[in-house]
Order: structure tokens, then sequence, then C-alpha cells
């Protein structure tokens, strides 16, 4: 089975578990490696974009994959594919078996995993896998003249954007009898409007793992509202002011520190969370004590998928409570050789920060001057010991005055890291749902540093 385009919702094209279980058995039947792992993945995408008022593209895929996974001695390599006759599955294992020969030996290879218990994780809802392009129409024509609507007085809006819904299916089969499957959906659009004059930018975005919680027309308002209000941008002067981070904006910069949080890299020195001599951090206070951040797939907020791709389970993980370093992850090499439970991948499980109760209207009403900061756009990284990146501010940026948003500002370029500015707030806003999987606040931080001015409209 190859990829095929889809010109409907995703539900029905979606192996069952059934169906995955019976695939992965006869990928394992065919192998003759000392040890096989076999990753199956069965999705659907529906996308719908759309530039000055009209849509440009609509389309989608529906596809069933194949990853084979062989372990030869201390020797391992993967090949797909996603043709599933029996010829292409068998040809696929030989690849897999050929590059695993060719491979050097790994001496951190572990065996693979025998069955498991997983949570319960029910991510998959039908409504958003129902999304077929005329519902997609639909949500865009509503963004399309709400952002229409709100952006009268500027005259006429020009409006751009992107809608995609996914449904999918994975499963995960070994050779030493494990097996799990999880089904998911998540739904992202986003809209930018400009107006007229080209001076004013806004954008605005949401995602869900059900698409019945969004609002098309909000984000098509939202988008035209901050154009309006950004047009003829003034100048100030870089340096390090207090920042209103919208909940979109911190969504951009905390889940950065998902690859500090590396046991393995803190044991070894090479992280912010190392102690100097040796050892890690864990039980220090490591941001502000109002911050507390976690995963948890089975958490209703966030869904996420209850197992990795080895098939370990994953489960809730507190990784700062209230300021303190609380966890680090642990793949199953690292957790075996130091003698404690894999935990498996940083923030695999979805991800909240939470520790505050107002909104983003409070935190600008509490802030004698500074920058509201709609979201970050082409971040990179700096420095992996700080957590340190750098990237632009976009489509909506302002300085606030006295608790009150006085005047558009030309965008900055910043240099921060996510892990020193949680040690700078001034406030945390409550955590609300910004894309599938993450429920994030709006922040006030000092100091952060805006290090340079921006043509960027």
């Amino acid at each position: 089975m190859s990829a095929q385009t889809s010109t409907q919702g995703g539900g029905s094209t979606l192996l069952s578990r059934d169906e995955a279980r019976a695939l992965a058995d006869r990928v394992l039947s065919f192998s003759t490696a000392d040890e096989t792992r076999v990753n199956v993945s069965s999705e659907w995408s529906g996308n719908t974009r759309f530039a000055a008022a009209s849509i440009t593209t609509s389309g989608g895929v529906t596809d069933t994959s194949v990853t084979v996974t062989v372990t030869i001695g201390k020797r391992q390599a993967s090949a797909s594919t996603n043709v599933l006759d029996d010829g292409s599955l068998k040809r696929t294992i030989d690849l897999a078996a050929r590059l695993a020969r060719l491979s050097p030996e790994d001496p951190e290879l572990l065996p693979e995993l025998g069955p498991q218990t997983y949570a319960t994780v029910n991510a998959y809802i039908q409504r958003t896998a129902d999304l077929d392009p005329e519902i997609r129409n639909g949500a865009v024509s509503r963004a399309i003249e709400a952002a229409t609507a709100a952006g009268k007085s500027a005259g006429e809006m020009f409006s751009a954007g992107f809608l995609v819904a996914n449904a999918r299916a994975v499963a995960v089969a070994t050779s030493n009898g494990l097996f799990a499957y999880h089904r998911t959906t998540d739904a992202d659009f986003s809209v930018t409007a400009r107006t007229p004059d080209g001076t004013g930018s806004g954008w605005a975005s949401a995602g869900s793992r059900n698409w019945g919680t969004m609002d098309p027309a909000a984000i098509g308002r939202i988008a035209a509202q901050k154009a309006v209000a950004s047009r003829n941008p003034q100048t100030i002067e870089p340096g390090l002011y207090t920042a209103v981070l919208e909940p979109l904006a911190v969504t951009d910069l905390v889940p950065l520190l998902g690859g500090a949080l590396s046991a393995r890299t803190a044991d070894e020195g090479r992280s912010p969370f190392s102690k100097p001599g040796g050892g890690t951090r864990i039980g220090e206070k490591v941001v502000d004590e109002r911050v507390t951040m976690y995963s948890d797939p089975a958490d209703p907020a966030l869904l996420g998928q209850p197992f990795d791709a080895e098939g370990l389970p994953l489960s809730r993980m507190v990784w700062i409570e209230k300021g303190v370093l609380k966890n680090l992850a642990y793949s199953r090499f690292w957790a075996q050789r130091q003698g404690v439970r894999p935990t498996g991948p940083a923030l695999a499980g979805g991800l909240t920060l939470g520790g505050g109760t107002t909104s983003t209207e409070e935190l600008i009403v509490g802030c004698a001057r500074g920058i509201l900061v709609t979201h970050f756009f082409y971040i990179r990284s700096l420095d992996a010991r700080t957590v340190l990146q750098t990237g632009l501010t976009r489509d909506g940026t302002f300085l606030i005055e006295q608790g009150k948003i006085t005047r558009a500002l030309k965008n900055f370029r910043w240099n921060e890291s996510p892990l020193l500015m949680l040690n700078r707030l001034e406030d945390i806003g409550r955590p609300e749902p910004t894309t599938a999987g993450r429920m994030m606040p709006a922040l006030r931080v000092r100091d952060f540093n805006f290090s340079s001015l921006s043509d960027a409209v």
C-alpha cells in the first residue's frame, strides 16, 4: 500500500487494532533475525490553504507505513516501506538485516521489550477525523469573514492561513511478545492578516485533539484585530525590557527545555541541570517557585501517546514542581546503568506549564512598561548549556505603558533562554490549550533580552 491522496475524512482509513496486529505479526513471521521490532503508522491528513481571502489548495494523504528494526548480535538497523504485500515486506526485512550486518556493534544495545501495560488514553475524536474538504472550506470561510469584518476600519484586509487535520494509528510489536496500539487526532488552524498599507500584520492560531473546541471565526477576528492595531509601528531601542508573552509565544519557547531534561547529559556534566563537581540538580530550585511543569499522556487536557517508539510505557512525569527540579528523562540504557526506572523521552506525554491563575489581560494591566509579544518566529539554538535561543518577534508586537497597550512596535531579534526566563518571572497566567498536547500560560518576564531591531512586518 503506497501513499494516496484523500478527499474524505480519515476515520475509516486507519488500521484497527486487530488489523495493525495482524500486519505486525505477518512482518515478525518473516524475520529470522535474533530480535525484531515492527513500528506501524497508519495515518490520514487533510489540509486547506488560503490566501487573499480565497482557498488556494485543498488536499490530503492516506498512508500506512512499516518500519522494521532488526537485531543481529550487538548490531541493529532499520528499514521502512509503505508497500505492504509479502514480497515488499520481506525485502524490507532483508534490507534491515543487511544494514545491521554492516553496522558496528552497539555497546549500549538492549534487548527488545516484552509485554507491557499501558494507560488507557482516548485521544481519537471522530469530529476531527471527519474534517473533510467541505467542512474545512466552511471553517476557512468563517475565519475570512470574521477577519474582513474585524479589519474593516483599515480597508480591505488581506488574510491567509492553513488548516490541517490529522488522524493516525500507531502500533509497536516485538519478537519478544510486546504489542501496543494507539489512535489519536489533532487539528491546527492559523491565520495571518495584513492591512492594505502593508504596515500591520496580525496572527492567531489554535490547535486541539478535538476540532469541536476550536473557533475559526475567533481565530480570524483576533488576527485581523492585531493587524489593525500593529499599523505604523514605531521604533524603540533594543535592550532588556519586561515582556508579556502570550500563551502561543510561551509555547514557542518552553518546550525547548525538553532536550535539557536528559538525565545522561546532566550526569555527564553537559547540561544546565549538571551539578558542579558531578551529579545532577534534582531536588534543587531551578526556576521561580510558582512554576510547575509536567507531562501526562492520560491527562484529559493533553491526551498524549502512552508509549514511545520502543513500546516503553509513558506515565505522568513531574519535571519541575514549585520551582524544584524533580525528574530527568532516562532512556532504557541510561536507566539500567544508573539503576533507575526508564521514563522515555522528555515531554513525550504532552506538556503543561502551570502555576498561575491570571489572564493575559491582567498581566498587561500589571505591567508599568514593557513589550507584548504575540508569537516568536525563526527560533534557533545558541547554547545547549544554558538553553539559549535566538529568534524574531512577529505579527503583533506592542508597547505597554501604565498597564495599557499604547502603540505598535517594530519587531525585534531576541536572545533568551526559556530556563533563565523562568527565573525572572514577575507573574504567571493560567494554562490554556495552545495546540494538541500543550497547555501554556501567558508570562510576564523581567529583563527579556530584545537584542536588535528587525525590519520584518
